[in-house]
């Protein structure tokens, strides 16, 4: 993908979606929408609606806003908890989903596949939501928090946020699978070969969805609550959820973790980046992470002992930690 791609985030403005009211974010009792909502559609330059939601800081003056970048399959509901926590830390937030995903449009009409056409779509998705709703509407800085995809989203699109983004926190890296029965590089040939020959829509594997998953097992996390928590939230509204990927998604995902870790990208990104990573994630590899945070000249790393991939999402002493780094290393944090 070439530094033009990255550019995305600086083109013309999107318009904003008004006709059919603002979307809708689902309150359950245990897991409350935070107070001071206001959510919004975003219509993308490429006519893709995302499903947006913003909460101004509750303190005066305000410490910025934190823009959340979620993983794959992850809807806005998954992040109340992180968006209350960031509340009472006197930031406001800025929250969204991906297309394809969540409450935002789905890209193959009437199927559940996580899909994407290439990666390009995730930049414009990221640009249009800091170009129309943060600059805009949200005090800054700005901040980036993100996990796993949004995370891989938001190092691919560095070069260009130097001077919108402040700092950026990035949870659980996605810079190479973990576990993988081939290496990543023959992986990527597979699915850019199913790909070109017409077949990149089609799911690869079965992966289980949010309402399918038994936590004993499970590669996320190792709180037991939050786990059925987020699960309740799937069960809820079956329309939050997300498929098995498809071809051309892991095709796209692949040549981008690929081309984020060449010397050029990685010399230019001038953003100061700290990376969170879980010593037993078995989601991705760690120690790439490690590697590449080394590389980089603003990064750094902090290993979290004990946690599994979903960092936002673990037992209490594990968060407290991942919070402790995130004071620590976001300006005007307590």
């Amino acid at each position: 993908m070439s530094d033009e791609a990255t550019l995305v985030l600086a083109t013309k403005p999107s318009a904003k979606l008004a006709d059919d009211g603002p979307p809708a974010l689902q309150d359950l009792p245990g897991n409350p929408v935070p107070d001071g909502v206001q959510t919004a559609w975003l219509m993308t330059e490429d006519g893709v609606r995302l499903r947006t939601a913003r909460w101004a800081s509750p303190v005066r003056p305000s410490k910025g806003t934190v823009i959340l970048l979620s993983g794959r399959t992850e809807s806005i509901e998954e992040y109340f908890e992180t968006v209350g926590d960031l509340l009472a830390r006197g930031f406001g937030v800025l929250a969204f989903d991906w297309r394809g995903q969540g409450g935002s449009a789905r890209i193959l009409r009437g199927r559940n596949r996580g899909h994407i056409e290439n990666f390009d779509q995730y930049l414009t998705d990221l640009g249009a939501v800091i170009e129309d709703v943060a600059l805009p509407d949200c005090r800054p800085p700005h901040y980036i928090l993100a996990h796993s995809l949004g995370a891989l989203i938001a190092l691919r699109a560095a070069p260009a946020l130097s001077n919108r983004i402040r700092r950026m926190v990035l949870c659980a890296p996605l810079l190479e699978l973990n576990n993988l029965p081939l290496s990543q590089t023959a992986m990527q040939r597979i699915f850019g070969a199913i790909t070109l020959f017409g077949f990149g829509r089609m799911a690869i594997g079965s992966v289980p969805g949010p309402t399918d998953q038994k936590f004993v097992g499970n590669r996320l996390t190792s709180d037991h609550r939050r786990f059925e928590r987020n699960r309740q939230v799937f069960l809820t509204d079956p329309g939050l959820q997300t498929g098995p990927p498809t071809a051309a998604f892991l095709y796209a995902v692949c040549r981008a973790m690929r081309d984020i870790q060449t010397a050029d990208h990685i010399n230019s990104i001038a953003l100061p980046t700290l990376m969170l990573l879980p010593s037993r994630d078995e989601v991705v590899r760690t120690e790439v992470s490690e590697s590449y945070a080394n590389t980089m000249r603003t990064g750094g790393f902090l290993t979290i002992r004990g946690a599994r991939h979903e960092l936002l999402q673990e037992r209490d002493g594990i968060r407290e930690e991942v919070w402790a780094a995130f004071d620590a290393f976001v300006p005007g944090a307590d």
